[in-house]
């Protein structure tokens, strides 16, 4: 695991683009770069920042773009995690729109979990019949929950469905969540984690722990493992 403190959230998520360039620049010529990505206001500002201070460096054509979950609203909804990386990144970028593989939020959940779970294994290659992303990227919430996998609902960490359907504890809202086992076998395990509200999840999954399904996904991961933080959530880590 290798953890990259940086000074300010801002700061992270540069760096964390960089780093996502890199590995791009390393896939091999002519293939698809498959990213999953993570919804919340943390991702937001690295999505601006990479539509405004990257854009001529990322090699769109080649970016293929996956949801590691998303809230059962319709596109619109100002809670998409779809609709949050469109207004932040993909109305502002010239990145192919069979490039972009969205979670459609507004079906059925159980039936979209499959729908999905089924079209990324038909698009990404498998390890011991686990479909493999090039990057995950993951954010953990305040309760060490990640993807859409909440304390209480580890099931979902061991299920051999590709994606599942998720339930948060206090709205009772359903997701379609990335499960444990595709998190763990990703090529690149990629966690950005800022602000002082990170510093518990941060110091469990640097410490290891199982203390909640973030900490769990990171301590098993088959490959490697990188954070991006800034100082505010790194005081406790």
């Amino acid at each position: 695991m290798i953890t990259h403190i940086h000074k300010t959230d801002a700061e992270a998520s540069r760096a964390l683009i960089v780093r996502i360039l890199e590995l791009a620049a390393a896939c091999p010529p002519g293939s698809k770069v498959n990213i999953a990505l993570s919804g919340g206001s943390t991702p937001a500002l690295m999505f601006r920042l990479w539509a405004t201070e990257y854009d001529e460096q990322t090699p769109w054509e080649r970016i293929r773009l996956f949801w590691v979950d998303e809230r059962c609203v319709p596109p619109t909804d100002g809670q998409s995690n779809y609709g949050m990386t469109r207004d932040n990144l993909l109305d502002k970028v010239d990145i192919p729109a069979g490039n972009v593989v969205r979670i459609m939020g507004e079906n059925d959940p159980e039936t979209e979990a499959l729908r999905y779970g089924e079209m990324v294994r038909n698009l990404l290659p498998e390890e011991e019949g686990i479909p493999v992303f090039d990057i995950v990227l993951l954010g953990a919430g305040d309760d060490g929950h990640t993807s859409s996998i909440f304390p209480g609902q580890e099931h979902l960490l061991t299920t051999p469905a590709t994606y599942a359907v998720g339930t948060h504890p206090a709205s009772q809202q359903q997701r379609v969540a990335l499960t444990g086992l595709p998190i763990i076998h990703a090529r690149n395990l990629i966690f950005l984690l800022t602000g002082a509200g990170k510093q518990q999840v941060l110091a469990d999954i640097i410490d290891q722990t199982d203390a909640g399904p973030a900490a769990y996904v990171a301590r098993r991961a088959l490959h490697t493992v990188e954070i991006y933080t800034d100082e505010a959530a790194a005081r406790q880590a």
